[in-house]
């Protein structure tokens, strides 16, 4: 039993059992709780395995957040049912890429690859790019039971050793994959751009593709910085189109908080998907002045509010550094890059970095444009990764409806369907976590009473969080612990101060710590000051 909310033990009959064995770690439904009794009476659904073993710890971690560990059977048969040769009436209807360049770049574990970019010389000044992503929803209908699984769970998970796909293995990593050398049905948006990368033209239509070869980010980053290989000349010539992409959406705004994540990112591939996201969305909803657009989904950033803002500013005061707080979008988000800049490096960069992302609002799925604003984008959805975001399989479908001339769909039901994707991807990313710290915690096990120098990470009335620097592995140091004085949370400044001796520990301060505890039942590390 993982959920933290339920004291009772529950009363489970033994014909109830479900074949669970002493000791083992179960999914468990109430069925009821009589009126004078202490304890309700439950039966077992699922037999998740023994305590301590990773598939089932991993099961249990997606059980507490409610998220689905298997795909069902039905659902993985209608799949199978799925033809695989494409018809030639299909292709006909397409715009056939089959005989230019075309390569799909992505992480070297990447087993879905959802999207392509082709590159074409139209004239010595003028190059065609085109952005190509698995035409999923060709593959699934709306309303099909493959179709309603996907919806229901609307994300991919990515748990620390594996992958709860959206999507049958079938089609994730059969059909709908765009593997080198295969025929394959996109949807794709095709682009032509001069030498400075300013986009004379843009296409939206349904295409047949066969990639050239598959390179991992590492590969291609080689090239470019070699200039060597296989495709090189076409490799370079995307890169530096993607720079030039880049530093304009920079030149209006966006904030640069990419170079700090650890994840590898190679910026040209994201460049030209970030278009294609942003020439969907302006492609249905800039619409001439008084035209009301059609329903569509959006994804959205907010401004930060103004509060956070003077928060920030405030706190950031005290290490000589400010932003501007008002102002247009553009201005304040460039005083924040420029803080992100000027931090680089310095003792205070983490805490810095840290306070400013927590400073901004979340990006979330919505009828509403509001804009993107960390991208400075004004018209953002996601269009390019179906195979794993259902929200993406959403666009593809009022992209077609409308490209065809469609009425508008209606926009509350709509909106119902962007929040349930909004909440299910904040709740993957709550798994995500989680197994992440387990797999922390076990990691830390045979490590008690070793001493590690850390940085603090978080702060709360009953605890500072560390991150130890050599791995990453998060703990904390229970306030009980800090025994030289009381101890009072000063929420403003993100800091703990000593009532008596005025001592301090604050947000991005580094300290060295001794582990103490490593308990696996609740993913937790107990840490003392060394």
């Amino acid at each position: 039993m993982d959920s933290k909310f339920l004291a009772n033990d529950i009363f489970i009959p033994t014909d109830e059992l479900n074949g669970a064995g002493n000791g083992d770690k179960v999914l468990v439904e109430i069925v009821e709780w009589p009126e004078k009794a202490n304890n309700p009476v439950g039966k077992v659904i699922d037999v998740l395995g023994k305590p301590g073993d990773n598939t089932t710890e991993m099961h249990a971690i997606l059980a507490q957040y409610g998220l689905p560990y298997r795909y069902p059977g039905d659902v993985e048969k209608a799949a199978e049912l799925i033809p695989e040769k494409i018809d030639e009436k299909e292709v006909a209807r397409r715009e056939d890429f089959r005989d230019v360049f075309t390569i799909t770049i992505d992480p070297k574990d990447a087993k879905d690859f959802d999207d392509a970019l082709s590159l074409r010389k139209i004239s010595p000044t003028l190059w065609e790019v085109g952005v190509h992503i698995a035409d999923v929803t060709h593959y699934v209908r709306q309303g099909d039971i493959i179709d309603k699984e996907a919806e229901n769970r609307a994300t991919s998970i990515y748990l620390v050793d594996r992958t709860i796909p959206m999507l049958p293995e079938r089609l994730s990593n059969g059909l709908c994959s765009l593997r080198p050398k295969e025929d394959k049905l996109c949807f794709s948006v095709i682009f032509e751009l001069n030498e400075y990368a300013e986009i004379k033209k843009s296409r939206i239509v349904r295409t047949v593709i066969n990639s050239d070869s598959r390179l991992t980010y590492e590969e291609a980053q080689t090239v470019i910085e070699t200039g060597k290989g296989d495709f090189s000349s076409e490799i370079l010539v995307m890169n530096s189109l993607a720079q030039k992409l880049r530093e304009k959406r920079f030149a209006n705004g966006a904030i640069n908080f990419e170079r700090y994540e650890v994840k590898f990112n190679l910026d040209d591939i994201e460049e030209f998907m970030l278009l294609a996201n942003r020439t969907v969305a302006e492609f249905i909803g800039k619409v001439p002045k008084g035209k009301h657009a059609k329903a569509f989904v959006y994804r959205i950033h907010d401004i930060p509010d103004s509060e956070k803002l003077d928060t920030l500013n405030a706190f950031i005061l005290r290490f000589g550094h400010k932003i501007k707080t008002e102002g247009n979008k553009v201005e304040v988000a460039k005083s924040i890059n420029s803080l992100l800049d000027k931090v680089q490096g310095r003792p205070e960069e983490n805490l810095v970095e840290t306070i400013a992302i927590r400073t901004m609002s979340k990006a979330v799925y919505s009828t509403k444009n509001v804009g993107h604003y960390g991208l400075a984008f004004d018209y953002y959805t996601h269009f390019t990764s179906p195979i794993r975001r259902y929200p993406d399989m959403m666009v593809h479908r009022l992209l077609e409806r409308y490209l065809d001339g469609g009425r508008s769909v209606d926009q509350t039901e709509l909106e119902m369907e962007c929040k349930h994707s909004s909440d299910m991807e904040q709740v993957a990313a709550n798994a995500e976590r989680d197994s992440i710290k387990y797999k922390q915690v076990e990691f830390m096990a045979d490590k008690i009473g070793k001493v590690y120098d850390g940085v603090v990470s978080g702060i709360t009335e009953w605890g500072i969080y560390v991150e130890i620097n050599e791995n990453k592995c998060e703990g904390m140091i229970p306030i009980r612990e800090l025994d030289d004085d009381f101890y009072e949370l000063d929420e403003k400044n993100y800091r703990l101060v000593g009532r008596r001796t005025k001592r301090e520990y604050r947000l991005g301060q580094p300290v060295s710590i001794q582990v103490a505890k490593a308990n696996l039942e609740r993913k937790q590390l107990d840490f003392v000051l060394a």
